[in-house]
């Protein structure tokens, strides 16, 4: 169980070293940049039979973070490691898992193949978009939840009279999941329009559901440019509720994300470290940052023992009293 190796990328080395120190290994970062802006990947550990975990979400930079991760998914295979397991935190193009017009790819399942023809054994993500999409790949997938991050956090607010919301009708279940989990007097649905022709673009149309004086928990897996995430924020906020708090998985913060916090209704956004955030996200007066690194560090320990994460990284009702 000691003889594994730790590596990562350029994306959120951060994350990956916080996940070392909990597990007291050092982490390897074999990435270069020639001057051509090519990328080099040279791993000077020895990775004979051992098991590599790469950790590496897959954004901000979605397409230098994945030629990132295929270079070093190619140079453990190519090192004659035993199993080599990618831990995406954050997995990029996961919103394209469908075809949802006339004549568009399926990215999704395109970066999900080339991470297996690469040589990949397994991944591992957090809140994958849509959990469909671990049947793009034969491999092993494991998608294990934020909600063992997030809802301890949530539970120091010691909010009463809490309604767990929904910005959209896609997230119903993993609302549902928080309200059952939190013990939430009820849920909300905020419908909303979206425009396919215009990227990361909706509109708040209507809500079931009755917020009135109530504290009111949003929840998403990501945050991109806010535009769905604040207009529900804002919505719910005019149908009365006493505050509005987001508990989000994946924080982009994308454009002019942090202009439209400033000026929403959002009382604060609980977010996690899946892939590096910018300081003005970190020391932003709304947003509180909570680390994935325990979880993750909990998911290696489980493969490398065998125990089943399922069983042991998916918050149960009993267990959040």
């Amino acid at each position: 169980m000691n003889d594994f190796l730790l590596m990562t990328g350029k994306s959120n080395s951060k994350l990956a070293h916080a996940i070392g120190k909990i597990l007291k290994k050092e982490v390897s970062e074999p990435i270069s940049v020639f001057s051509d802006g090519e990328i080099r990947v040279r791993i000077e550990s020895n990775m004979r039979r051992r098991h590599v975990y790469i950790i590496q979400p897959t954004a901000p930079r979605p397409n230098d973070a994945i030629m990132e991760l295929l270079l070093m998914i190619d140079a453990a295979k190519r090192g004659s490691a035993s199993e080599i397991i990618a831990i995406i935190p954050y997995f990029g193009y996961s919103r394209q898992d469908r075809k949802e017009m006339s004549r568009v790819p399926i990215s999704a399942s395109l970066v999900a193949s080339m991470i297996e023809y690469a040589g990949a054994n397994r991944i591992l993500t957090v809140d994958i978009h849509s959990e469909q999409e671990e049947g793009f790949v034969k491999i092993p997938w494991d998608n294990i939840y934020a909600s063992y991050t997030l809802l301890p956090e949530i539970k120091k607010r010691k909010l009463a009279n809490l309604v767990v919301a929904s910005p959209d009708k896609g997230g119903v279940v993993r609302a549902t999941g928080y309200a059952r989990l939190l013990a939430a007097e009820g849920i909300a649905i905020v419908y909303k329009e979206r425009d396919l022709n215009i990227n990361d673009t909706s509109k708040a149309l209507s809500m079931v559901g009755d917020v009135e004086g109530k504290n009111v928990l949003l929840t998403d897996d990501m945050l991109s440019t806010g535009g769905t995430l604040l207009s529900a924020a804002d919505f719910i906020k005019s149908r009365g509720a006493k505050s509005v708090r987001a508990a989000v998985t994946h924080g982009l913060f994308s454009d002019e994300a942090l202009d439209k916090v400033d000026k929403s209704t959002v009382d604060e956004i609980i977010v996690t470290d899946t892939m590096m955030l910018r300081e003005e996200v970190v020391k932003h007066p709304k947003t509180t940052v909570v680390s994935v690194a325990p979880l993750l560090s909990s998911a290696i320990e489980h493969i490398e023992s065998g125990e089943s994460l399922s069983h042991d990284l998916i918050l149960k009702p009993s267990e959040t009293q």
